[in-house]
């Protein structure tokens, strides 16, 4: 039986994780680093996945996942879905999650002979920008807004790429992830419609530019066929949805299933208008170092829904056509919702 370790197995991504790689008869080790869900906890209890505590910016803390036990064979693959991913936070706090614990892991990795080495990055390290569906190869990666969750991803990006051969290594890139268990994207939206009259687009695409939806299920599958596929090794793979789907469509579609009794009218700003609100939001957050910020938007999530986040996904359509998957649809995604 082959054996994964798996980070941030308690999370929203790092759980569909797991749970694929289960269901496709793999050995889980699970990382966390405090908080152990209920699931998380019955399937450990039940011998389904072995737990691991580890603080992965502390070295030792890595290198002991890998440590040899009698009877334990070694790991084969490693899918690291630890970090922080927000739009709040200290510049050092960033660093430690999405840049240190990327290289203390992956050293410890390569040092103990594991598998490959599959990290979960973002498509932020293209920039917040206007896309026209590029590629990957045509797509050159920027911190753009200079905020330090690209910045650490890209870093992360870049010192994998120098320090682990081609064939140990493959990263995703998952957009505006989304699916059963989310307890940011959709909640978060949420409760700012909770508060609004209004649907509210920035810039001059006035909603139509598309919102790159990656389903959790087509991330974890995903995460699943890259441990193991040649066509995977060495290479980025955007993980998008393969439907189009645009900021205000996907915000009608929360309200009209979360907030069906309210009427919503659309109100569209300059992009200087959310840039100007959300600065001062962003700016304190961050100082308290918030996983979340107190109010919405920050500067960095206008930017985010003012873009047209476009890009190509046929990496991944080809990763699972060599598999016989096919990826969850729009439609079937929101049943599960």
């Amino acid at each position: 039986m082959k054996r994964v370790l798996v980070t941030g197995a308690g999370g929203f991504i790092g759980g569909a994780i797991v749970r694929e790689f289960l269901a496709q008869g793999w050995a889980v080790d699970a990382a966390v680093r405090r908080c152990v869900p209920d699931e998380l906890r019955a399937a450990a209890a039940e011998g389904r996945v072995r737990l691991r505590v580890a603080d992965l910016s502390d070295p030792s803390s890595s290198a002991a996942l890998f440590a040899p036990e009698a009877g334990r064979a070694p790991v084969d693959a490693v899918v690291h879905g630890a970090g922080r991913a927000s739009d709040t936070g200290r510049r050092s706090a960033f660093r430690r999650a999405n840049y240190d614990a990327v290289r203390h892991l992956a050293a410890a990795a390569l040092a103990r002979g594991a598998g490959r080495f599959v990290f979960v990055s973002t498509t932020d390290v293209y920039g917040l920008r206007d896309f026209r569906g590029e590629a990957e190869d045509a797509l050159p990666l920027r911190a753009d807004p200079p905020h330090p969750y690209p910045a650490f991803k890209i870093a992360a990006e870049q010192w994998l790429r120098a320090n682990l051969p081609p064939d140990r290594w493959t990263i995703l890139r998952p957009g505006a992830v989304w699916g059963p268990g989310d307890r940011t994207l959709t909640p978060r939206l949420v409760a700012f419609l909770r508060g609004s009259p209004f649907i509210i687009h920035f810039g001059p695409w006035r909603g139509t530019n598309r919102w790159p939806l990656a389903h959790v299920r087509n991330v974890a599958g995903a995460a699943c066929l890259a441990a193991t596929s040649p066509d995977a090794s060495g290479r980025a793979i955007n993980v998008l949805d393969t439907e189009r789907t645009s900021v205000d469509e996907w915000t009608r579609l929360v309200a009209a299933r979360f907030l069906p009794r309210r009427r919503f009218r659309t109100l569209c700003l300059p992009r200087w208008v959310g840039a100007g609100f959300g600065w001062p939001v962003e700016r304190l957050s961050s100082a308290l170092n918030l996983a979340h910020p107190f109010a919405d938007p920050t500067r960095y999530a206008a930017r985010s829904i003012s873009a047209n986040l476009d890009f190509d996904n046929a990496r991944l359509r080809a990763l699972f056509a060599a598999a016989g998957r096919a990826l969850v649809t729009r439609a079937e995604g929101w049943r599960d919702l």
